[in-house]
């Protein structure tokens, strides 16, 4: 049974979060989409959801099947193995947003892991969002170092998703189409939980298995845009083509097969199903949402403002749900200003605040169903219509810490982050407003 959305605001929210996340869970979704066991399986794979993926694998291939592999997580997502189930994947862990050298070590392995298979081998590859910097291998020219500013760099600069995975695959090794090249002449199947607006497989974890339309010269003008340096001789390359990506017409894609087995809006519709059943209007207004966190937070509180105050243009009592991928361009800090902590959530919800004003009525959580904003340990923030009345009584001032974007600074002062842990999913934002 619900929480009630007016005795309990936050903890209904908190069940639609729920609602959401438990709709792309492995092992609720994976089934339907598992090849038959024949003869060698290796499962390889990489991302947030990889440990959840490997124990549903584990779970639901035959026990007496030859299944072997590894796939790489975050640090600490690691799912607790359920009981009685016998460890035929390894899982790593490594650096995520920002890869490391155990990233590296581990992209390493999968490609050694792939050697020599046959035309009878099976490969399943189990891909989620995060699997670009768990995977990284750098292309030749490019140290882990360089890999590591240039990926902080493009994750500070406000680029998007298609925008980042772009320039990663090009300047690797083993994204862009190159692990199923590496797996050629086997047959892969790649399962996919979707993390992108739109779910195109080639900017999921920089669609190491899966062809990619974006070239050489894409990532360039990318890198150009930002202002973000590489080493001349990768320049080098990429102005010729030679770190140029595998194309739909190769070969090695033959035969493989992709699957799409949790998305952003199937965990929106689960969300808006579980706000129904408690009689509570739901609308969905997209899950492929993007664009600077702050400024979608102002847009969403003036449309639950006009909700809460005109009726339109939906019915109150209602839930107005969101997701896509947002981003935080990272403002440079001058005088000393020590810059603050916060993830794409949170810097929605100050966003938010600043527009409600203390509307009456409206209650909001936005999350990664990761269960980490960002680098941090809560999943996003709630805001409430005392928000801005709370903080104004401790001395915070919102326009201080958008500045520095300090979200995290900001909420859990006024105790209003929302911690869950790593919930061993992901498909990316998810915002729910409350209107009462």
């Amino acid at each position: 049974m619900s929480p009630s959305p007016v005795e309990a605001p936050l903890e209904f929210l908190k069940y639609l979060y729920a609602a959401a996340v438990q709709r792309a869970m492995p092992l609720h979704v994976m089934g339907a989409f598992l090849p038959q066991a024949t003869g060698r399986t290796l499962v390889i794979g990489a991302g947030k959801a990889a440990g959840s993926m490997a124990h549903a694998v584990e779970a639901l291939w035959p026990a007496n099947a030859d299944l072997s592999g590894m796939v790489v997580t975050r640090y600490g997502h690691i799912p607790e193995r359920p009981d009685g189930l016998p460890q035929r994947i390894d899982i790593v862990e490594a650096a995520h947003p920002v890869p490391d050298a155990a990233g590296m070590a581990a992209a390493q392995r999968l490609m050694g892991l792939c050697q020599d298979l046959t035309e009878n081998d099976l490969v399943l590859c189990l891909i989620s969002g995060g699997g670009s910097s768990l995977l990284t291998l750098p292309a030749e020219g490019l140290t882990l170092a360089d890999k590591q500013r240039i990926n902080k760099a493009l994750l500070e600069c406000g680029a998007d998703i298609s925008e980042m995975n772009c320039v990663r695959k090009h300047l690797s090794r083993i994204k862009g189409g190159r692990l199923a090249a590496a797996c050629a002449p086997a047959r892969v199947v790649t399962l996919l939980i979707s993390d992108v607006p739109g779910n195109d497989a080639s900017v999921i974890a920089s669609g190491p298995t899966v062809p990619d339309a974006t070239t050489c010269a894409d990532a360039l003008a990318i890198l150009s845009r930002y202002g973000i340096e590489v080493p001349d001789g990768v320049l080098m390359q990429l102005d010729d083509g030679s770190l140029e990506t595998f194309k739909a017409s190769d070969p090695v894609f033959g035969g493989n097969q992709v699957h799409l087995i949790a998305t952003p809006q199937q965990s929106l519709e689960a969300a808006a199903a579980a706000a129904r059943s408690a009689g509570i209007n739901a609308y969905i207004l997209s899950d492929e949402i993007e664009g600077e966190s702050r400024e979608v937070g102002k847009v969403h509180g003036a449309l639950a403002r006009a909700v809460a105050i005109h009726g339109q243009p939906f019915q109150k009592p209602c839930v107005i749900l969101s997701g896509g991928e947002t981003t935080v361009t990272v403002r440079p800090q001058a005088g000393g200003v020590q810059r603050g902590r916060g993830g794409r959530a949170g810097e929605f919800c100050m966003g938010l605040a600043h527009a409600l004003q203390g509307q009456a009525g409206v209650y909001a959580l936005a999350a990664d169903t990761d269960g980490i904003d960002g680098v941090e340990d809560n999943a996003g923030a709630f805001v409430t219509p005392d928000t801005l009345a709370r903080a104004q009584v401790k001395g915070l001032k919102l326009g201080a810490h958008l500045d520095r974007n300090d979200a995290y600074g900001y909420f859990e002062a006024l105790n209003d982050l929302f911690v869950t842990g790593p919930t061993h999913t992901n498909v990316n934002d998810f915002r729910a407003l409350l209107v009462l």
